[in-house]
């Protein structure tokens, strides 16, 4: 059982159920490969999202992961081998470290427990699964971490979140020189304001989307499809001599 080089390329995707994620997951698969993705609670959510995928022709797999519980690691590393075993393969291509929490707050404010949550989040899971999952990745892989335009401006009550994102930038610089020898990308999308339920929708809401237009230099909110197509758009094979990179993805947020 290996990994032919004509075999369609395969994605896992974290937090993939709803929003960013989920329109990573679409364009991924329409661009022909199959994907993994995980989700927390919504079973019924991903469940959907399988169905949409395969319908398309393309394979689709769910598991269950909180990436901020790293003691699910070891487990969640033999449920996915099960995935890619039962695809006759035995390694995965691309990693999507896209799950998040809005992790909001004033540092003056904010409890430790809310701190420590954030950071397992968004630095201590992605680089924990990262390790746990690079036997697993093949030589020639493309690994993407999904950061936020906030780590270029500031927005009081912002500060943690920005802080762990932060993080994730600099830990995704490295791993761009670490695996470089094994043919291995690593890079950062950053969106801005994205119209989803993250953080409660509060960018649903109409008075937040025009304050995104007014300080945007394309005029609106980002749409979770403006970054799916970025994210699917990095993993094309002649984005293979982009690595360690910041791609910001905001339309022209703060310019």
């Amino acid at each position: 059982m290996t990994q032919r080089s004509d075999s369609p390329k395969i994605a896992l995707i974290t937090g993939g159920s709803r929003g960013i994620g989920k329109s990573i997951v679409q364009h991924i698969a329409e661009r022909g490969s199959d994907v993994i993705f995980t989700y927390v609670q919504n079973q019924t959510e991903a469940e959907a999202l399988v169905k949409e995928v395969q319908a398309t022709g393309r394979r689709a797999a769910h598991l269950q992961l909180d990436v901020g519980n790293i003691s699910q690691f070891a487990n969640f590393a033999e449920q996915l081998k099960g995935v890619l075993k039962a695809w006759e393969v035995e390694q995965f291509d691309y990693l999507i470290n896209n799950a998040g929490t809005p992790g909001s707050g004033l540092i003056a404010e904010i409890s430790e427990v809310d701190f420590d949550q954030t950071i397992n989040v968004h630095v201590k899971g992605p680089l924990f699964l990262t390790q746990t999952l690079l036997p697993l990745i093949a030589d020639g892989g493309r690994i993407i971490n999904i950061s936020t335009a906030l780590t270029r401006v500031t927005y009081p009550g912002q500060g943690v979140y920005a802080l762990a994102k932060s993080g994730l930038e600099v830990m995704t610089r490295y791993l761009a020189a670490e695996l470089g020898k094994r043919q291995i990308t690593a890079n950062v999308v950053a969106p801005g304001g994205i119209a989803t339920d993250f953080g409660g929708g509060i960018m649903l809401s109409q008075e937040m989307q025009d304050f995104a237009a007014s300080i945007t230099a394309l005029c609106r909110v980002g749409q979770p499809d403006d970054i799916g197509g970025v994210v699917a758009s990095l993993l094309a094979p002649e984005m293979g001599w982009i690595s360690g990179q910041r791609i910001e993805a905001s339309g022209g947020q703060n310019l």
